[in-house]
């Protein structure tokens, strides 16, 4: 029995660009009671894989079937399993359409024992704060790791990934499948919050800023502090910005 309830929220803006490639959604399981999946997807060059990403997530969650109590491995395949058919889908129709669509993912699991699983993959991210600090964040670390042990490529090079369509870490990159990197939180509590975010938003705020804006608001106050902001600070040239705030409150307790 978990100590706390859920408030959360989504929230997008265009920014400066001619549509919205981001998809953002928070979704229940069809057999999964108690159990809440977060996404979010940033797509590259259009929308057509951030959409897909939606799409494919639901189709898993919904014919997820927890049982007791499913192991963290399990709750990791889940994510897992989201990001491989969201990028075998996506390569099978650029095959069909001669259009190559990308997308990044962050993906959060919150199951009804007070535990958190996320995955990651791409340069959307995942903040994890806890009275308003940062206790985990998603970042490029592992990957470029990845490169330079499995790939043996220099560190510098390595480092320069973005920049690269060979190395580019996206769903959709027909020439490397997607390298997903994942966390957990085992005894979750109230006062935590995650943030999943594009980065249209990540890029202007610093952990502190984000953590104090969750903590002290609502996700819908939040979301619109942080829209706000990140418009001014971008002096109106920001891109697609997209959020899902899920924060977990004390419930509150009904006197006779």
């Amino acid at each position: 029995m978990t100590s706390y309830k859920l408030e959360a929220g989504t929230a997008q803006h265009i920014g400066n660009r001619p549509q919205q490639n981001d998809r953002v959604a928070l979704m229940t399981g069809a057999r999964a009671p108690g159990y809440v999946l977060a996404v979010l997807s940033d797509g590259i060059a259009g929308a057509a894989g951030a959409e897909q990403v939606l799409h494919t997530a639901k189709q898993v969650f919904d014919e997820f079937k927890p049982g007791d109590r499913p192991s963290v491995e399990r709750l990791q395949q889940l994510l897992r399993d989201i990001v491989q058919e969201t990028h075998l889908v996506i390569n099978m129709n650029a095959v069909t359409t001669q259009v190559q669509a990308h997308a990044s993912f962050v993906g959060l699991v919150l199951t009804p024992h007070g535990e958190a699983v996320w995955a990651h993959v791409g340069d959307s991210r995942l903040y994890y704060f806890h009275d308003g600090k940062c206790l985990a964040r998603t970042s490029d670390a592992a990957y470029i790791e990845h490169l330079v042990s499995s790939d043996r490529l220099p560190p510098d090079a390595a480092k320069n990934h973005r920049k690269s369509k060979l190395l580019l870490n996206v769903m959709g990159n027909s020439r490397k499948d997607p390298f997903v990197t994942f966390g957990q939180r085992l005894d979750l509590a109230p006062n935590d919050v995650f943030l999943l975010c594009s980065d249209g938003l990540w890029h202007f705020f610093t952990d502190a800023e984000l953590g104090a804006v969750t903590a002290k608001a609502s996700p819908r106050q939040a979301s619109e502090m942080l829209i706000n902001k990140a418009g001014e600070r971008s002096q109106g040239k920001g891109g697609n910005c997209s959020m899902a705030i899920v924060k977990l409150v004390k419930p509150v307790i009904d006197r006779p």
